[in-house]
């Protein structure tokens, strides 16, 4: 099959998406690229179809696609074959900002909104390719290895995937979305060897027995707090669980735990990547400074996305150093409660009560009361006895982090990549 001429020199400075996948086409071209429930493509075939889907679209600034994980990979290919922006989304967010777009932008994201109006960060190929080789050099990826994307691609996790592989010459199966029966049968008939999940659908491919096989060597896990038990019983039953952290704004994962580090810890993330460096603030915020972090958000300069003179970003999440230089995540600054003069973090609750039998999902959040500032509430997936769980909180959380109501839900309020919404929570608790 006729491969499409590419030179370095028909292109932007740094390479794009796009520009990956033909390189890899001159080098393998027979390679498996992109697995689809009904069609494989090699590289030599995905950069014909890339061509075609480009031809499709207008110059037109960015282009912005709304749909599944199919649409939204084709959208992602073609507009960096054209040099545009890309903007993945699953739902209409209205208009975007008038504003010029930095030199190099490749990828818009909406950030999740989950406590105000969401915004778009901007990405450039440059910062999309650091990602991806500090990304595959902590957890090697190369020819021959398959990565199953399930995670939704209008968010970075799913995003990053294609920039991974088709820089590391590898291949992704798709899947259309998170199914559990899907992911089990997938795990099953093909030889994979990287998978990234949220917690969520780490609890549903566990409670289903379901076995890694033994291709799989890594499996990120992001978007959300993973709970003890859920690390303890995955790792029981053989799944290379690599918890991480990371966001819109640094790409993707910006740190990632690996055994190397030692033995995993509640909350503990691991060592920054390459090239990037992690700080604590002052107020215990966690600072960024690295070639993923964004050009900023769109209509923003760099300066009122919040990266300072020095390159350095200060982020909404709390965190500390220990003396290994890793990282350990402990909450979202927005999500503090004060209960009994005492400032109280959710995520330290839940992470209490998340072990608990009978406990298939747990949140916690704070209502106004006149007595203790935030009356601690529990919402609770699952039959656990009160009563009981109760007693195991008490015997390991300070008085003030006690929850005074516990709520049994049928589910929580959580986005596609498996962040618990605060301000839905927060309502669904008044409400009951």
């Amino acid at each position: 099959m006729e491969i499409p001429e590419f030179s370095l020199a028909q292109t932007a400075p740094s390479p794009t998406l796009a520009d990956l996948v033909r390189r890899q086409a001159m080098q393998y071209p027979a390679a498996p690229a992109l697995l689809l429930a009904d069609q494989t493509y090699n590289y030599a075939e995905l950069v014909t179809a890339i061509a075609e889907q480009a031809g499709r679209i207008p110059d037109c600034g960015i282009h912005r696609v709304c749909g599944k994980n199919l649409e939204l990979a084709w959208g992602a290919y073609a507009a960096s074959w054209r040099n545009l922006p890309f903007f993945p989304v699953d739902r209409d967010i209205g208009p975007l900002a008038d504003a010029p777009l930095p030199p190099d932008s490749a990828l818009l994201i909406a950030t999740s909104g989950s406590e105000g109006r969401p915004k778009q960060v901007v990405l450039g190929n440059r910062q999309l390719l650091a990602a991806a080789h500090a990304a595959n050099q902590r957890l090697p990826l190369g020819p021959g290895d398959l990565w199953l994307a399930c995670l939704p691609l209008h968010h970075i996790g799913g995003q990053s995937i294609l920039w991974r592989t088709a820089a590391a010459g590898a291949s992704v199966l798709l899947h259309p979305d998170f199914s559990m029966p899907r992911v089990v049968a997938a795990l099953q008939q093909h030889p994979v060897t990287h998978l990234s999940l949220v917690p969520a659908m780490l609890a549903k491919l566990l409670a289903a027995d379901c076995r890694p096989p033994a291709s799989l060597r890594h499996v990120i896990i992001g978007g959300a707090a993973l709970a003890p038990a859920l690390y303890q019983r995955g790792s029981t039953l053989g799944w290379p669980l690599r918890p991480s952290y990371g966001m819109s704004e640094t790409a993707a994962q910006i740190a990632t735990w690996t055994p190397a580090d030692g033995p995993w810890q509640p909350g503990l993330a691991g060592r920054p990547l390459a090239g990037s460096e992690i700080a604590i603030g002052d107020d215990g915020r966690i600072r960024i400074r690295s070639p993923q972090l964004m050009l900023g958000y769109l209509g923003h300069s760099r300066e009122t996305s919040g990266i300072d003179a020095a390159g350095w970003l200060t982020s909404g999440d709390l965190g500390h150093l220990d003396a290994a230089g890793c990282l350990f995540i402990t909450g979202r600054a927005d999500d503090m409660l004060i209960s009994g003069g005492r400032n109280i973090h959710p995520q330290e609750i839940e992470a209490c009560l998340a072990g608990f039998p009978g406990v298939l999902d747990i949140a916690v959040t704070g209502l106004p009361d006149a007595v203790w500032g935030d009356r601690i509430v529990a919402l609770i997936v699952g039959d656990a006895d009160e009563t009981q769980l109760l007693d195991h909180a008490r015997r390991r959380l300070p008085g003030a982090a006690l929850p005074r109501r516990l709520l049994r839900v049928n589910r929580l309020p959580r986005n596609a990549a498996g962040k618990l919404n605060r301000a839905a929570l927060r309502a669904l608790a008044a409400s009951q």
